[in-house]
């Protein structure tokens, strides 16, 4: 059982509709009875309010979408630090709660798109990266740059940055744009850092390599493998606001609404 938000939210759902269903069942003649006058224990009381905003919210975030803060720079700098992102829960399928086993496949993760999934070292933790490898796919990264089945995925310089979820490091970096087999994007590098190079890595079937933006400060498939289809959880769609931003009154609708999907 993991229990993040999404489990916790189910089980509430559950106990509430248990409780005010059993409820229902045995104080069903009183009612009759007493009609509005009913009144009705503190915990019942609680679970027959709860239960139906409860029911509707599960429904909602399990079925349609939901809102999910960003905590890192491991996307910079196409999605930032405190960057609040819609994420679309049936683009690649639907999962029941509690035990994530998919019911109805959708379709699958797309190069380019930037998803949402359960982290495969610990299930209970949920990452966000861009898929960069499909099924299959035979991919290099050397010095800094990828190849993808022998296409090499273009970069063009934009300018120099700094990376500002450290700003009293004052972290060096340069920002590119990248052709990833057709969609393009921007990325960081850090002239500083070491590439870790790898060649030839082919992705088994039913996998997936995920990548951050900010290169050479991701923790992503290059450290811990590949990301099984059963893993993603909904693809980011775009930035509904920054919430580090708006709790410096800073910028705050500067990148709000910008769509994410390509």
């Amino acid at each position: 059982m993991i229990f993040d938000l999404q489990n916790i939210l189910a089980l509430l759902t559950i106990f509430t509709g248990v409780v005010t269903l059993v409820d229902y069942i045995l104080t069903r003649r009183e009612r009759k009875e007493r009609g509005k006058a009913m009144t009705y224990p503190g915990l019942i009381d609680w679970c027959r309010s709860l239960f139906p905003v409860l029911f509707v919210v599960l429904l909602i975030r399990t079925f349609l979408g939901q809102a999910y803060r960003v905590p890192t720079g491991s996307l910079e700098p196409t999605v930032l630090p405190g960057d609040l992102i819609l994420v679309s829960q049936y683009s690649y399928g639907f999962h029941a709660p509690v035990w994530h086993t998919e019911l109805v496949s959708m379709s699958d993760p797309k190069r380019g798109e930037i998803a949402l999934f359960r982290w495969p070292v610990n299930p209970g933790v949920t990452f966000v990266k861009r898929v960069v490898g499909l099924p299959g796919d035979h991919i290099s990264y050397v010095n800094k740059v990828l190849t993808i089945n022998g296409k090499v995925a273009t970069q063009q310089f934009v300018k120099k940055d700094e990376d500002k979820e450290f700003p009293e490091q004052h972290i060096a970096v340069r920002e590119y744009t990248e052709n990833l087999n057709g969609v393009t994007h921007h990325i960081w590098v850090r002239p500083d850092v070491t590439p870790h190079d790898f060649k030839d890595l082919v992705v088994p079937a039913g996998q997936y390599f995920m990548m951050g933006d900010n290169r050479d400060g991701s923790d992503d498939s290059r450290a811990w493998g590949f990301v099984p289809k059963s893993a993603f959880i909904g693809k980011a769609t775009r930035v509904l606001i920054n919430l580090k931003q708006l709790m410096a009154f800073h910028d705050v609708f500067g990148r709000s609404g910008r769509s994410l999907s390509k």
